[in-house]
């Protein structure tokens, strides 16, 4: 066993697929924000995919090892990534060995990135998840985000015939461009004018977005019945148009049940794009309808899924991994006389 010793948390948190099965009691899933990128960087440590990681919000982070080496791999957000000073790529695997640090840069365009690490993280599920949940009291090892410190215990490194990595690794998922929704299920309280407003603007993500909600600033929306419903539940991605006519996308850490009306729901297909638009970022919507959106999930699973069987392939030999160990001294060539003098 390891320990990861947090030396520059940035805003980090324990964070793994989800919890699941308590939104009847008023707890939410919480869970990753980038379900996607977790499970990127789980299949690179040979992890299931609802492993617990740390989850690394857009500023800059440090760790240090202690102990035997660790294996991680780092996906999500563009940043820089270094191992001792010594640049490292992301999405790949990295044995991180006794005294060395790990540094991340500031995300570049994105917000959330993924430590994920071989064996995963020790921590004890609450409700079958590790994930953090700081108003419902749930998470393990801690029950609040990282600060600096704090010391985390991680299995050991195996010893494996070469490090893992994933060619071309997200396309497409830094692009901000557009995403789809669904329209409803109250886009009955609004003008028709509202819905074509809502769908034409290019909104910009307000600075305080969080993991509960991005708000989206732009022009005021317009209720035709009021702003009122009987609360009903949530998903990630409900869309909220508040009494101000702002909207708000509520996300993993949001309350499972809401009274405004919700103009729209974000795609399942379009959420990890969604939720890795920093604060400032634009985006605009386009409706589609719900068999187009299924259509598309299902294409893009069966793209996930060749990415990550692809991603659990060794890669060839390490050759600078090999060398570094120096199993065998230096090497010699054996038809060279002078070898023998």
């Amino acid at each position: 066993m390891s320990r990861l010793i947090v030396v520059a948390p940035g805003v980090s948190s324990i964070q793994d697929i989800g919890r699941f099965g308590l939104q009847r009691y008023g707890v939410a899933p919480t869970g990753a924000m980038d379900t996607g990128s977790l499970r990127r960087g789980n299949t690179l440590v040979d992890c299931t995919v609802g492993t617990p990681v740390i989850e690394i919000g857009p500023l800059p982070a440090r760790f240090e090892i202690s102990g035997a080496p660790i294996r991680i791999a780092l996906t999500g957000a563009p940043r820089t990534l270094s191992i001792n000073e010594k640049n490292a790529a992301l999405d790949q695997t990295h044995v991180i060995r006794e005294a060395e640090t790990l540094t991340l840069g500031s995300a570049r365009g994105a917000t959330f990135s993924y430590l994920c690490f071989e064996g995963g993280l020790l921590a004890e599920p609450q409700y079958e998840s590790s994930s953090l949940d700081e108003r419902a009291g749930f998470g393990s090892p801690l029950k609040r985000r990282l600060q600096e410190g704090d010391i985390l215990e991680i299995p050991s490194a195996t010893a494996w015939p070469s490090e893992r990595s994933a060619a071309n690794p997200q396309s497409g998922l830094f692009r901000h461009d557009v995403i789809r929704v669904i329209l409803g299920p109250q886009d009955d309280y609004f003008f028709p004018e509202t819905i074509s407003q809502f769908l034409s603007t290019r909104w910009r993500i307000a600075i305080s977005s969080n993991r509960m909600c991005y708000s989206l600033d732009g022009p005021k929306l317009a209720h035709a019945k009021g702003y009122n419903i009987v609360s009903d539940g949530t998903v990630k991605g409900s869309i909220q148009v508040a009494g101000s006519g702002q909207p708000m996308v509520l996300l993993a850490d949001r309350g499972t049940i809401g009274g405004y009306p919700k103009i729209a729901t974000l795609t399942t297909v379009d959420m990890d794009r969604f939720v890795q638009i920093p604060p400032g970022g634009e985006v605009r919507f386009e409706a589609i309808s719900v068999e187009r959106a299924q259509s598309m999930l299902r294409t893009q699973a069966a793209h996930t899924a060749l990415a990550l069987k692809a991603a659990s392939n060794p890669r060839g030999v390490n050759e600078d991994a090999l060398i570094s160990e120096n199993l065998a001294g230096s090497a010699t060539n054996a038809l060279d006389p002078a070898a023998f003098d």
